[in-house]
């Protein structure tokens, strides 16, 4: 909670419709959830896609919300500011409420179907390597100075973003470093954030059941770049200079623009790459000079995220030697590509690949270093893209020896229903379909013989299963491990 502000200034720069009450009644602090209302709080009334947060009010005036923000005015006896959208005011406001904290630090954002989550990490730990107090925000949660705080969503809505960037800025972070989703974009959640530089990984189909088309997907994550203005000079965006995005995104730039990729002409491009089980290894050219890096998650996909992670650091200014040390020194990322070590004979790994360009990268991967079958157990989410679910099964058969078809978090769509449109674009592989994802797990287990790979994909660092509308609790890794020492191992 802040020290707090009049409202009429809050709401300075906010196209307001009408207002009602004392403006200057004091704000400590902003919330969008009746139940989290704290004393002094500006409640914003946000019509949802399931419930509309005007029907709350009464429950926040009531828990000491001092001001509403509305689209329609409410019998309620406290000042009230009506604008057209409130869910793109919420952003603006809250930098207000919060003291625009992304203006006291440096902040990096990431966008991309794939690769987020490894790049975010890989950026926190090259600054803490030189000596930055750095905060991240993303798909695992938000972390300060190390501290973990849990998280929903891949980008926080834009109240708690703005909060999270206050309790940073309090606690003297000077870098942070957010996962910046397409969603995040398209409904506000980073307006009012200042970025610093924006990194772009790659575009592949996913949350079509949200975009409806790849245009308007792209257009959603062109946002970010077209975006980097404000006090903070001088802006910086990264690009996958590989990805069919790259001219798109270069034009929608406001900021200058520095390629990296293994294929095109770039800025930084990667050579005499090295895929292994246990990592990768590759030499940077750029205008810096030559560097060589290793990383310890293998896959190609591993050297676009290392050596986007590696572009920003060199750009920042640091020496592109303590860079690649940096990055030699990161274990990896929970539920990328991890393995399940309990002395068993064959390998087993977890990842989070949910896309069909995802999925086939870690098959891709581990099919290179496996001597024996390749078993891929893997599900599809219920209420999402339906369309990229034969794609799965497509790109599980590719390399595949053998597909074990299950459910990943089916919420309220019938399991069997989406197994059965994943079937549909599995050809050419032996396969099966179990229902229930723990004894999809065991089955691997049960059937690997020595020098095999069993590769677990789609849930990665989740630690729960949506059913109906329920969370149980549910870890891939976890229940990986007890189905191994059902057989012994360990």
């Amino acid at each position: 909670m802040t020290t707090g502000k009049a409202l009429a200034e809050i709401i300075k720069g906010i196209e307001v419709q009408a207002s009602s009450g004392n403006s200057q009644v004091t704000v400590r602090g902003m919330s969008m959830d009746s139940r989290r209302v704290q004393s002094g709080d500006l409640y914003a009334c946000v019509p949802g896609f399931q419930v509309d947060g005007h029907n709350f009010a009464a429950e926040a005036v009531a828990s000491g919300a001092v001001a509403l923000v509305v689209e329609h005015f409410l019998p309620h006896n406290v000042p009230q500011v009506k604008v057209s959208n409130v869910r793109q005011v919420l952003g603006l406001l809250a930098a207000n409420v919060y003291d625009h904290p992304s203006e006291k630090l440096e902040l990096v954002g990431v966008t991309g179907t794939n690769g987020k989550t490894t790049i975010t990490y890989l950026i926190e730990k090259i600054g803490i390597k030189h000596g930055k107090k750095v905060g991240l925000i993303g798909t695992l949660g938000s972390r300060i100075d190390g501290r973990k705080i849990p998280g929903e969503r891949t980008t926080p809505e834009a109240i708690e973003v703005q909060k999270l960037l206050g309790d940073m800025v309090a606690e003297g972070v000077n870098l942070a470093v957010m996962e910046v989703s397409s969603h995040a974009m398209d409904l506000g959640r980073v307006l009012g954030c200042e970025f610093d530089a924006a990194i772009f990984t790659n575009l592949t189909q996913d949350h079509l059941d949200y975009h409806k088309t790849m245009a308007d997907y792209l257009d959603a994550k062109s946002r970010l770049f077209s975006s980097l203005v404000g006090k903070k000079q001088p802006k910086l965006s990264i690009l996958n200079g590989d990805d069919s995005s790259f001219k798109m995104l270069s034009q929608a730039s406001v900021a200058p623009v520095v390629s990296y990729g293994m294929d095109n002409e770039v800025d930084y491009r990667a050579e005499n790459v090295q895929v292994t089980s246990e990592g990768v290894s590759f030499a940077v050219r750029s205008r810096a000079g030559r560097q060589d890096i290793q990383y310890s998650t293998p896959g190609v996909f591993s050297v676009y995220n290392a050596l986007a992670a590696f572009v920003w650091g060199v750009e920042r200014g640091y020496s592109p030697g303590s860079v690649a040390e940096a990055l030699t020194e990161i274990p990896g990322v929970p539920g990328r590509f991890e393995s399940i070590r309990l002395g068993q004979p064959f390998q087993v790994i977890v990842d989070y690949a949910h896309t069909p360009d995802g999925l086939e990268n870690v098959v891709r991967t581990a099919r290179g270093f496996t001597k024996g079958r390749l078993i891929t157990v893997f599900g599809c989410g219920g209420d999402r893209d339906r369309g990229k679910r034969p794609l799965m099964g497509e790109a599980a058969s590719l390399l595949s020896d053998f597909v074990i078809v299950t459910s990943d978090n089916p919420r309220t769509e019938e399991p069997d229903q989406i197994i059965k449109e994943v079937l549909v674009g599995i050809s050419g592989v032996d396969h099966l379909a179990l229902r229930d994802r723990r004894e999809a797990i065991g089955s691997a287990c049960r059937m690997a013989k020595p020098g095999d790979t069993i590769l677990i994909a789609g849930k990665g660092h989740e630690t729960y299963q949506i059913l109906g509308t329920e969370a149980h609790p549910f870890d891939d890794r976890e229940v990986a491990r007890e189905e191994l020492r059902g057989l012994g191992y360990g």
